[in-house]
């Protein structure tokens, strides 16, 4: 009885079946590699991954030592009628088939009429190893304009290895320090000190070392970031008038009026400033000269006496009349054009007022003008505006 892995090489009616009567058998890692073929390569071939289908048929073949059927290396012995040839041609067969299994139903027409391993692998580099360097032409250039943007970090990195696992399966290189230079010209400005760092360095830094590097610096600037969102101030500041202003009202009183007893400068008043909100953003109207641009507290004639506005305006004190106003020699308010008095002995030179306005309060009441003239304003020690 014949061994039933035999195979009979020559048909029935051959002159020479009876000078071959051997027959070949399949070895045993042939039909290892022809039964696993698609575990061993589970996607078929297309024109997307010919790289990594090429690379994981020579891995297999090579394992099983007919990768010379593929290359062509291993050549059919010269003698046809020979067991060699009968041999080779039945391993060649079967090599041939399971490489058929390996390829997609769009790619197998190209290779269908090949007769040897070797044609069918030669066909397919011819047709689909022009696609592969245009692949990796497009990788290279993806890989030049990768940003990092808004990634973390990991997913940044996760992204630029992918690219490179992919240009590495088509057969291509690129060298530790290109990789690390892509990466550097994708990050933010707030990396550059970083960067500066890593071009500056004498010693060369291996890949893994340099992704560590990446991540402890993300992690320090999120941590700096952190500090300076809890450390900002509120919009709100304390601004402090300048002590000249007092000097320089209290110059210009005794330059129009008698000197008095000196009294104790007041202390310098703190007001609390807040920046005006998009609602009031229109130009102030100052209420001594009525320019636009500044207010009262800021005019350069808030404290000249023979300052008069060139337009006719009402004097106007814009302050509530305390119940005490008769106790105080004058009522003072740098938002207002003209200072008042109930007294008009405080008046140098007091003339009758001959106009018909009248000095209107907060309260909405309305008093009457009987004395224009000039005088000495007394320095406030309270935190009443000058």
């Amino acid at each position: 009885m014949r061994d039933q892995e035999s195979v009979e090489v020559l048909p029935p009616s051959s002159p020479s079946k009876q000078t071959t009567t051997a027959s070949s058998h399949i070895p045993q890692p042939l039909k290892f590699l022809v039964s696993n073929i698609k575990n061993l390569a589970p996607h078929p071939l297309t024109a997307e991954n010919y790289s990594i289908w090429r690379v994981q048929l020579l891995q297999q073949f090579t394992a099983n030592g007919y990768v010379g059927h593929l290359t062509g290396i291993v050549k059919p012995p010269s003698d046809p009628t020979s067991v060699d040839h009968a041999q080779w041609l039945l391993v060649d067969s079967n090599l041939l088939s399971a490489l058929f299994s390996t390829v997609s139903q769009p790619i197998l027409p190209y290779i269908i009429t090949s007769t040897t391993t070797h044609d069918a692998w030669t066909v397919l580099e011819r047709r689909l190893q022009p696609t592969s360097r245009s692949r990796v032409m497009q990788l290279k250039n993806e890989l030049y304009r990768v940003q990092m943007k808004d990634l973390p970090m990991q997913q940044y990195l996760i992204r630029i290895k992918s690219i490179m696992d992919n240009i590495s399966a088509f057969g291509s290189q690129i060298d530790t320090e290109d990789i690390m230079l892509h990466i550097l010209n994708g990050l933010p400005p707030n990396f550059n000190s970083f960067k500066s760092t890593i071009r500056n360095s004498l010693l060369p830094i291996d890949l893994d070392t340099f992704y560590s590097m990446l991540c402890n610096e993300e992690i320090h600037l999120q941590h700096e970031q952190y500090q300076e969102n809890t450390t900002t101030t509120s919009t709100t500041v304390l601004y402090a008038a300048n002590s000249n202003n007092s000097h320089s009202c209290s110059n210009n009183a005794k330059r129009y009026g008698k000197n008095k007893t000196p009294q104790t400068p007041p202390a310098t008043p703190t007001y609390a400033y807040s920046p005006p909100s998009s609602q009031n953003s229109a130009r102030p109207t100052c209420q001594i000269c009525g320019k636009l641009g500044h207010v009262a507290l800021n005019c350069w004639h808030r404290c000249n006496l023979k300052y008069a506005p060139t337009e006719s305006r009402p004097p106007r004190a814009l302050l509530a009349n305390p119940n005490t106003a008769t106790s105080q020699e004058w009522i003072l308010d740098t938002g207002a054009s003209t200072h008042l008095t109930p007294d008009s002995s405080h008046l140098y030179y007091p003339t009758a007022y001959q106009g018909s306005d009248n000095d209107s309060t907060a309260n909405g009441s309305t008093l009457p003008i009987h004395n224009t003239g000039q005088g000495l304003l007394p320095l406030s020690d309270t935190s009443r505006k000058l």
